[in-house]
């Protein structure tokens, strides 16, 4: 858990600490900073931005850095350091380390925000993703396996980018790598399947709460982004034609997805009738991607309370929730509900809010819940609730 946060020349944020505590609310205007706060721990611990990914877009105008400093609970310390020529320089515990999956390791983070309202219309990539975090948290092996895998398919796309007409050394090198894409898409494939097959019964009980109209009827469905029963480099070779013309890599790993679907009658034996975003409102969408990010956290929180990596060795890292600005995309029994189910998992939560107005229900779960108001980029602490709901 963070226990105390530093954040230097960050958008509008010039120096900014704050001690936290395992509930933090975020009071502030439209503009004022508070997305940024969450912004800085998604920044410390993925190592990008959830909004920009050019660092200057988010450096302080003038500043040449911007940089996050986080203590834990369990005495660790964490640091990045963005630079507007997009360097990094990563810290643990005040050694330089050089990769980000170290700090994203020690650091969980699960983002729910309205940016993320739209992910069942848009590409594959954000519901890949949702598997690829369960993954990196849970399966120490995949990590490796995803950065080589993505490591030869950008010298894959490179080459066919180049040239339409492959001569012979450049098929022979394609071989090469399509033979070790071959090895680790089976190998990460392996690990998503068994993921998400553990995922499938949490994300029913999160539906059961937040959707219950449909309850049994919305399933989840995981696709390889290639025909898993045959190697994948054999299907390579037989679609590079089309590959080459394209200049790019049309199968694999990297277009795996993730759908939600509407059985008609419910139930395994039910019929598919509908991709899920075609069938929910708008208000029905919103909860259920809710659903899909809520539903990942006892997933996780269950594995890490048996892996043998945190036995007798350190504490186990807690996931940190970031909520940004949920009474705006959720109503109230909603966000009842998603405060009800992180009130009983071991996580810190930090959730930002135009006004004071979610705090009665922020109290039911958490007796002291530390409250900071933001303007203009400054972070005043504050023990009790000021007498106006809402800043101007």
């Amino acid at each position: 858990m963070i226990e105390r946060l530093h954040v230097s020349q960050l958008r509008n944020i010039r120096q900014a600490t704050l001690s936290m505590s395992k509930c933090n609310v975020i009071i502030g205007a439209n503009g004022s900073g508070k997305t940024s706060l969450l912004e800085a721990i998604f920044l410390l611990s993925r190592g990008k931005s959830f909004r920009h990914h050019q660092p200057k877009r988010y450096i302080q105008h003038h500043q040449p850095t911007a940089t996050v400093h986080a203590s834990l609970s369990d005495g660790s310390s964490l640091a990045i350091q963005k630079n507007t020529d997009a360097s990094t320089l990563l810290r643990l515990n005040h050694n330089t380390v050089y990769n980000q999956s170290i700090l994203t390791e020690q650091l969980p983070t699960l983002l729910i925000d309205p940016s993320s309202m739209d992910m069942l219309e848009q590409g594959s990539a954000s519901r890949r993703q949702l598997l690829d975090w369960l993954a990196f948290h849970m399966k120490q092996a995949f990590h490796p396996q995803w950065v080589a895998y993505q490591r030869l398919l950008k010298q894959r796309n490179s080459v066919l980018k180049r040239s339409r007409s492959l001569n012979a050394n450049q098929l022979a090198e394609l071989q090469a790598w399509d033979a070790g894409l071959s090895n680790h898409a089976a190998l990460i494939h392996h690990y998503r399947q068994h993921l998400f097959d553990a995922w499938q019964p949490y994300f029913a009980e999160a539906i059961d709460k937040l959707l219950p109209a449909y309850s049994g009827q919305l399933q989840l469905s995981y696709q390889a982004g290639f025909d898993t029963s045959r190697p994948l480099d054999e299907q390579l070779s037989e679609r590079l034609e089309q590959d080459s013309q394209l200049g790019y890599t049309r199968i694999g790993s990297h277009r795996a997805d993730i759908h939600v679907h509407w059985r008609e009658g419910g139930g395994a034996l039910g019929n598919i009738k509908e991709q899920a975003a075609n069938v929910l409102s708008r208000g029905e969408k919103k909860l259920l991607i809710t659903a899909l990010r809520l539903s990942q956290l006892p997933l996780l929180l269950n594995h890490a309370a048996h892996d043998e990596r945190y036995a007798n060795t350190r504490a186990r890292p807690t996931p940190v929730v970031l909520l940004d600005d949920v009474t705006a995309e959720l109503d109230a029994r909603a966000i009842d509900i998603l405060l009800t189910t992180l009130a009983e998992l071991p996580c810190q939560v930090v959730l930002t809010s135009l006004t004071q107005e979610i705090l009665p229900q922020v109290q039911r779960y958490w007796q002291m819940p530390r409250l900071f108001h933001v303007k203009q980029g400054v972070i005043k602490h504050t023990d009790k609730p000021t007498e106006s709901t809402a800043l101007s």
